[in-house]
């Protein structure tokens, strides 16, 4: 066993059922990634069963560094909605327009809570007018004032299209059920009963330079801008650790209760996009062949625009996690799918 998997993968005492020179060959292409850089800092950490391997690379100050989730965010939003639901505060066949009254008119008023979780709302991903109103530093509740006047697509539940707008409604609408703001909300009934210690909606009271900052241009309304940064949007503005980020994955592999019953985390992580190739739970992206190519069908999982994936295979107890900075568009064919694939196989 070389070195790094002394150091990452002791499992007291009992042989490991990865194979080592998979998970080598992946963490080489990090290390080369970040070396050239290509990638200026990226965090992994895959875990089977007690066994753990947790790395920083390049300019991350190790394996909690803090990253910039995107789109992550969304089954982390969700799973704040299906607190209220469980609670019976909402149904996710809630019409919207019951908790949203300016959300109403034509077939709005068809538009119900479970088809903003699984992007079938008819909503689009990002309002025509989203690159104006952050120029301007408008504040969230424009976008959400936006997101209820803007033309719906398609007939609700007519098709199933990403759609981070869904996601923003979603969480308003569990802000006013709750009557907190929900960046509180997530820090009181997810993060903190998970552990996830060192995860946000918004900066969290954190400097921007105690994060890992995002390979983008430097725009007063960019990635690594304060107004970006602490604006709270609930479907990509979640900062976390890679390790917080697998803990709220293998949760929902094996829910204790202590924030969601057993049957809503099932019910989750379950297709609830019947006759559509593109297979989304609540929240969750549960696509066949969406994550690591030896993934089994059970895999659910997520990807963010800033150069983040993750996924959980409950079938072999595999989990994985990669933050880096690059974008997504850009860090996606030659890293982060690659590697994934080659996780997937060391078990």
């Amino acid at each position: 066993m070389t070195p790094l998997h002394r150091r990452g993968f002791l499992s007291a005492g009992i042989a490991l059922a990865l194979r080592n020179a998979k998970l080598d060959e992946a963490v080489a292409l990090i290390e080369k990634a970040t070396a050239s850089g290509e990638v200026r800092a990226a965090a992994l950490h895959v875990q089977q069963g007690r066994s753990i391997l947790a790395r920083g690379f390049g300019q991350a100050r190790g394996p909690e560094e803090v990253f910039l989730l995107a789109s992550i965010s969304k089954p982390m939003t969700a799973a704040g909605v299906m607190i209220l639901v469980e609670r019976r505060r909402l149904s996710l066949e809630d019409p919207v327009r019951r908790h949203l009254p300016e959300f109403a008119g034509g077939d709005r008023d068809l538009v119900i809570l479970r088809h903003l979780l699984t992007h079938t709302s008819g909503l689009p991903d990002m309002l025509p007018e989203n690159l104006a109103l952050r120029k301007r530093f408008a504040p969230l509740s424009e976008f959400v004032a936006r997101a209820c006047r803007t033309p719906l697509l398609f007939k609700p539940g007519a098709q199933v299209r990403y759609q981070s707008m869904g996601i923003l409604l979603a969480a308003e609408i569990a802000q006013r059920v709750a009557g907190m703001p929900f960046r509180e909300f997530l820090r009181k009934e997810l993060f903190s009963p998970l552990r996830m210690r060192r995860t946000s909606l918004g900066l969290g009271g954190r400097r921007i330079s105690d994060t890992a900052l995002c390979q983008v241009p430097d725009e007063p309304w960019g990635w690594n801008s304060p107004y970006w940064r602490d604006l709270g949007a609930p479907w990509g503005g979640v900062h976390g650790t890679a390790g917080d980020v697998a803990r709220f994955l293998r949760y929902f592999a094996r829910p204790t209760g202590r924030v969601l019953r057993p049957a809503t985390v099932q019910s989750m992580v379950r297709k609830q996009t019947p006759g559509s190739k593109e297979a989304y739970g609540l929240g969750w992206r549960v696509t066949l062949g969406g994550f690591g190519r030896a993934c089994s069908e059970r895999t659910y999982g997520h990807s963010g625009s800033t150069g983040t994936m993750c996924w959980m295979d409950p079938v072999r107890d595999l989990s994985f996690v990669l933050l880096t900075t690059r974008p997504l568009a850009e860090s996606a064919p030659g890293l982060l799918r690659p590697v994934s694939d080659l996780v997937s196989e060391s078990a």
